[in-house]
């Protein structure tokens, strides 16, 4: 953790006023608070490897070594946090650990800031870099690998807040430590750390569906929104009737699995996306087939498939594992809801938002920018 992040850490008071934490620093090296602790009265949050953990209940790790370490008192809490946010956190643990690398790589850059910019609704290369490049407070939720996290810091001009529920916060942390301006923090976004109507930025890709309830999420966040600021978020897309059937059926039965046996389970998935691929066909349907939400058209055999009937992902940007990943971050996840635009647009215009744009990019998520009132 910087240092300079630690007076925007803290809890709202009664009375409405914000009140930051009281930093005991143990560990620091080149800037970054390694190990210590955040604390308020005798409510206190470790920092373990650069990392504050603000997590409680069930996601909350066993500390009483730590405390013992530091003479704190041994905190215990309710577990008002459902079993599912557990269960989640572990499914994102797990894959961000053995994939930590994602997205680091060019060949898979090209691919994923080529999608960004799509999702953003830019056109050119340097407009993504443009985009962060004036933001004061930007907060990224759902830092995954870091390869966006390290990309915003590397391009804005002030302070970069990652959060993730999951492990990953230390991977992020681990490809970000050399960049001044971006602190990592682990912790449930339903629960942040920081005062409202701070950020002049959020970011929140693939991350709000994961959690117990999308539309809450999306309030808690932009919550932390400042007047005149910019949210940007993107969840699943409500797809057709037989595409819904296998997804139910697969991750009924796939999150059953412990993460290593469903990542072997999904292979066979990702093989057939490989062959799919490999053909190289397209089919024209001059007709749509309404009742199952196809369009009419020119189809990619494997995209027809892959969009319609069940997630079989392959893209030639990425080796099979990384293929296959993202097949298990569709299937084992216990929370990974499906919106409809209708549906999100009610739950903006219930915020009172008015500026706001989807941006299609892509047939089964919904892509929102959204711009907060001043008024």
């Amino acid at each position: 953790m910087q240092r300079w992040s630690a007076p925007l850490l803290g809890r709202l008071e009664s009375n409405g006023a914000f009140s930051p934490f009281e930093l005991t620093v143990v560990t620091e090296v080149e800037g970054h608070i390694i190990e210590g602790y955040l604390r308020e009265g005798d409510e206190w949050y470790p920092i373990l490897n650069g990392v504050p953990c603000f997590l409680k209940g069930a996601l909350r790790p066993d500390l009483r070594e730590f405390a013992d370490r530091h003479g704190l008192p041994v905190t215990h809490y309710d577990g008002f946090l459902g079993s599912s946010q557990k269960t989640t956190a572990d499914t994102f643990s797990f894959k961000w650990s053995n994939f930590h690398n994602y997205g680091h790589e060019t060949k898979e850059q090209d691919f994923l800031f080529g999608w960004y910019l799509r999702k953003l609704g830019l056109r050119e290369n340097e407009d993504l870099a443009a985009f962060y490049a004036n933001r004061d407070h930007v907060l990224e939720v759902g830092s995954g690998s870091g390869f966006n996290t390290r990309f915003i810091s590397s391009h804005c001009k002030g302070k970069v807040f990652a959060v993730d529920i999951s492990d990953s916060a230390d991977v992020t942390f681990c490809k970000t430590r050399d960049l001044a301006n971006c602190a990592v923090i682990r912790a449930d976004l339903m629960d942040l750390p920081f005062p409202d109507q701070l950020f002049d930025l959020i970011v929140a890709d693939g991350v709000l569906h994961h959690t117990p309830d999308t539309e809450a999420a999306v309030r808690a966040l932009y919550r932390k929104l400042r007047p005149g600021g910019e949210f940007f978020f993107y969840v699943y897309k409500k797809m057709g009737p037989a595409r819904q059937f296998c997804d139910e059926y697969i991750r009924r039965e796939f999150s059953k699995l412990s993460p290593d046996a469903c990542l072997a389970a999904c292979r066979g998935l990702t093989a057939m996306g490989r062959e799919l691929s490999a053909l190289g066909a397209t089919i024209i349907l001059t007709q749509p087939v309404d009742v199952l939400g196809i369009p009419s058209g020119t189809h990619d055999v494997q995209r027809l498939i892959y969009y319609n009937f069940v997630k079989c992902f392959w893209n030639d940007a990425f080796d099979f594992e990384t293929n296959n990943m993202i097949n298990f971050d569709w299937y084992h996840p216990h929370d990974a809801w499906q919106h409809t635009i209708e549906e999100v647009e009610g739950w903006l215009r219930s915020l009172g938002v008015r500026g706001f744009k989807f941006h299609d990019a892509n047939p089964n998520g919904i892509s929102v920018l959204l711009t907060k009132p001043c008024t």
